[in-house]
């Protein structure tokens, strides 16, 4: 790492560790603007990314409550997922429901699917295929590879420190996996990574010979939803828009 990049990162650290909470809320873009994303684009390898994802989401299953196998949320998503199908751009997808009110779903770049209970209960099951084939978006595109890269740098700043060479991920603590997990479960995507996965979900939805609607009625439920904490339902553009945008697809057959 040449001198020009050490002072690039550590001001961009300690910047980050002076307004933490404006970082949290950055989305991917913004970070690799700051050239905080992009040093750990630099940095880190696919493999480190997809080794890290997996960490990540271990340990989020452990802490907890998982839908146990034969109840009626896991065969709900096992009808679900034989639909979309158990790979995306040749990564195999595991799927689990997550026992909680709350409202979400999310996928890590090594195909780690969650959908929590409280998401499935507001929709019906193509509204949830929908939904997913959103999030198999992000990873397909590469978008939860850059979540999951910011995640790793503001975690970085929390604690004050620089990496400096291969082995930080290996050398994540339990604690540092806990932080990571929030991060990246509450990414914010921009703009045009929301819209990019919303029609990867269309296509998907279409190549599947899935209907198409529930994507459509899904996003009208979400925009009549107010004040949602979910990364659902606050990304931009709003759900409003989002619906429409597919409603024109529908009509355009």
């Amino acid at each position: 790492m040449n001198l020009r990049h050490t002072l690039s990162v550590t001001v961009a650290t300690l910047g980050c560790s002076l307004l933490l909470s404006g970082c949290e809320n950055m989305s991917t873009d913004d970070m690799i603007s700051t050239g905080l994303a992009g040093f750990d684009a630099a940095t880190i390898s696919d493999e480190e990314i997809q080794a890290m994802s997996a960490q990540a989401c271990e340990q989020m299953d452990a802490e907890s409550a998982i839908a146990t196998p034969g109840s009626e949320y896991a065969q709900r998503l096992q009808r679900i997922a034989d639909n979309l199908g158990h790979q995306i751009d040749g990564i195999p997808v595991s799927y689990k429901v997550y026992m909680t009110n709350d409202i979400n779903a999310w996928a890590m770049a090594n195909g780690c699917v969650r959908v929590y209970s409280g998401l499935m209960d507001m929709m019906t099951d193509n509204e949830i295929e929908g939904v997913l084939g959103h999030e198999l978006g992000h990873v397909a595109l590469g978008h939860s590879k850059k979540a999951m890269q910011t995640a790793y740098a503001t975690s970085i700043a929390r604690d004050a420190m620089a990496a400096s060479g291969n082995g930080a991920v290996a050398a994540l603590s339990s604690s540092q996996l806990g932080d990571l997990s929030e991060k990246f479960i509450n990414a914010q995507f921009s703009q045009s990574q929301e819209s990019d996965a919303d029609n990867f979900s269309f296509d998907l939805l279409t190549d599947r010979g899935i209907p198409r609607e529930g994507l459509l009625t899904g996003f009208e439920k979400f925009a009549d939803m107010d004040g949602g904490e979910s990364s659902l339902m606050s990304s931009h553009p709003g759900s409003k828009d989002r619906a429409d945008n597919i409603r024109e697809r529908l009509a355009n057959g």
